[in-house]
């Protein structure tokens, strides 16, 4: 066999190669009904049908943006307005098992700033930031698969 023949042969066998992997990775993830986001005080739920998946199970996130008015308390007790601090928080569903390609979701997220870096808001590390007002300011919905991978193969966001 020449040399010729055999680069075509070879060319031809990658050729076939390809295309036959193309079908085996077809999912295609799509809302069927949502998502809905709804914000009652500082905690948004959002729910939904995604269909297309596949058969892995995938993990929801659901991630929120917020604010929070700091007030600062100095060394005396004395009470005055701090700055406002942007902060994430977020909460997650694990390993969640899709059913024949679909998945029915609600999950829901509460902007909770204990955890927010409040750093900077006072006039010097002698006074303490006393968390105060929270407003959600957006939220985005995550959807991972393979479950832990990482891999967002579906995202929406609301703004409020």
């Amino acid at each position: 066999m020449s040399i010729r023949r055999t680069l075509a042969v070879l060319a031809t066998a990658a050729a076939l190669t390809l295309v036959g992997a193309g079908p085996a990775m077809a999912a295609n993830p799509h809302y069927v009904s949502g998502p809905t986001f709804s914000l009652v005080g500082d905690t948004v739920t959002a729910t939904g049908s995604v269909a297309g998946l596949g058969n892995e199970n995938v993990d929801v996130v659901l991630t929120l943006e917020a604010s929070v008015t700091v007030q600062c308390q100095n060394p005396a007790g004395k009470i005055a307005p701090g700055q406002t601090k942007f902060f994430e928080d977020s909460t997650t569903q694990s390993d969640v098992e899709v059913e024949n390609g679909r998945l029915n979701f609600m999950i829901s997220a509460t902007a909770d700033p204990a955890g927010a870096d409040l750093t900077g808001a006072c006039p010097n590390a002698k006074w303490t930031p006393l968390p105060g007002d929270v407003t959600v300011l957006s939220a985005t919905l995550d959807i991972i698969q393979p479950s832990g991978s990482g891999i967002v193969v579906l995202s929406s966001s609301q703004t409020f």
